[in-house]
C-alpha cells in the first residue's frame, strides 16, 4: 500500500492539513506512530498522542481543537468522523492485501465444477463435483468443499474451512479459520436395549445468507431434515456452535463459546454475549439482548427484552436478585445472632 495525502482525502472528502504529498505505505496506531504510517484520532483520552506521533499521516474529526501545533512531519486530514473513515481506509487496505486470483498447485477442482471469475483457490483446495462458486471468490489453501455446495459472488473462506455437501453461502461472506460447515447435527436415539444408541441421520443441509461473517472455529451443523439457516448480515464470533435445525435471524450477532441448541430460533437483531446457551426448540424474540455467560431454557417473547443469569431473567430484576444474593452472607450471620440470643433467654 502506497497512498499519498491527497489520495487519502479525494476517498474520504476530507480537508488536508500539512503536505498534501506526504506518502504513507503501512498504518500504526497514533501512540506507537512512526514515519511513513497512517494513524487516526477519534477517542479524546489519546489527543496528546497527535502533538508526539511520529505518523506521516493522522485523520482526525473536523471538530478538533488544536493546543499548540503538531510535529512538522505530520499531515492531519479533517474529516466528519474519522472513525468511520479510517473504518472505510480499513476495508480498502483489506480488500487490497487479499485480493488474490488464480489457481494454485496442487488442488483438486472436480470437471463438473463451475468457477466465477477472478477466483483464487489455493494450493490444497478441494473443490467437489457440482460445485458451484461465484465470481471474485477467494478459497484460501486445505479448504475443502464438500459436493453440490454453492457459493457466492465475493465470498472468502480462509484456510482450513470445511463446507460439506449441498450447502449454500451467500454472497459477500466471510469465514474464518478451521471453520466448519454442515457437519451432522448432534442426533442419536437410544435402541430398545437403552445400552447405546443409534445414529439419526443429519441428511438436510446449511443455508447461509448474504453478508454474514462467521470467525474461526465455529461449527454449523447441517439439519436432520430441511436447513439450518444462518440469515442475512449474521455475525458469529470464534468457538460458537449452531445446532441442527436452529435458526439465526437477520443482523443477530453472537459472542464467542455460545451455543444455540437445535430447533432454536433466534429472531433478527438480537445480540448474544460470551459464553451464552441456549436451549433446545426455544424461540427468541427480535431485538433481544442476552448477557454473558447466561443460560437460556425457555422462550423470550418480549421483542428488546434485555436477560441474564441462570436461568436468565429480565435484567434489571436480575441486578436487584444479585444485590440480595451478595448480602446474603451477612444476613445469615445476622439470623444466625438472633437466634442465638433468642434460644438464651
Amino acid at each position: 500500500m502506497e497512498f499519498s495525502a491527497q489520495q487519502i482525502a479525494n476517498l474520504l472528502n476530507g480537508e488536508i492539513e500539512g503536505d498534501e504529498n506526504s506518502i504513507v505505505t503501512n498504518l500504526s496506531k497514533i501512540e506507537q506512530g512512526a514515519p511513513k504510517t497512517l494513524s487516526f484520532l477519534s477517542n479524546p483520552a489519546y489527543t496528546n498522542y497527535i502533538y508526539t506521533t511520529d505518523a506521516s499521516i493522522v485523520i482526525v474529526n473536523k471538530t478538533l481543537v488544536l493546543d499548540k501545533p503538531v510535529k512538522s512531519t505530520c499531515t492531519l486530514i479533517r474529516v466528519e468522523n474519522s472513525y468511520e473513515a479510517f473504518a472505510k481506509l480499513l476495508e480498502l487496505y483489506s480488500q487490497t492485501k487479499g485480493n488474490k486470483v488464480g489457481i494454485e498447485q496442487p488442488s483438486f477442482i472436480s470437471p463438473n465444477a463451475t468457477l466465477g471469475t477472478d477466483c483464487y483457490i489455493g494450493a490444497f483446495a478441494y473443490i467437489g463435483q457440482n460445485v458451484t462458486i461465484g465470481k471474485n471468490v477467494k478459497l484460501y489453501p486445505h479448504v475443502y468443499i464438500g459436493d453440490h455446495v454453492t457459493i457466492g459472488d465475493n465470498t472468502t473462506l480462509f484456510s482450513g474451512v470445511k463446507v460439506y455437501h449441498e450447502c449454500i453461502i451467500g454472497a459477500n461472506c466471510t469465514v474464518h479459520a478451521s471453520t466448519v460447515i454442515g457437519s451432522d447435527g448432534f442426533g442419536f436415539a437410544p435402541n430398545n436395549s437403552g445400552e447405546s444408541f443409534a445414529k439419526v441421520p443429519q441428511i438436510g443441509n446449511v443455508i447461509i445468507e448474504d453478508n454474514v461473517e462467521i470467525g474461526s472455529n465455529a461449527s454449523i451443523d447441517r439439519a436432520t431434515l430441511g436447513s439450518t439457516i444462518l440469515h442475512k448480515g449474521v455475525k458469529l464470533d470464534n468457538l460458537v456452535q449452531i445446532a441442527h435445525n436452529a435458526e439465526i435471524g437477520e443482523n443477530t450477532v453472537i459472542a464467542g463459546l455460545t451455543g444455540v441448541a437445535g430447533s432454536s430460533k433466534v429472531g433478527k437483531n438480537c445480540m448474544i454475549g460470551a459464553q451464552v446457551g441456549v436451549a433446545g426448540h426455544l424461540r427468541i424474540a427480535d431485538g433481544v439482548k442476552i448477557a454473558g455467560q447466561s443460560g437460556i431454557g425457555s422462550n423470550i417473547d418480549k421483542e428488546g427484552e434485555i436477560v441474564q443469569g441462570s436461568p436468565a431473567f429480565s435484567i434489571g430484576d436480575y441486578k436487584r436478585s444479585y444485590v440480595l444474593f451478595r448480602g446474603l452472607p451477612k444476613l445469615s450471620a445476622k439470623i444466625s445472632d438472633l437466634s442465638k440470643r433468642l434460644d438464651s433467654k
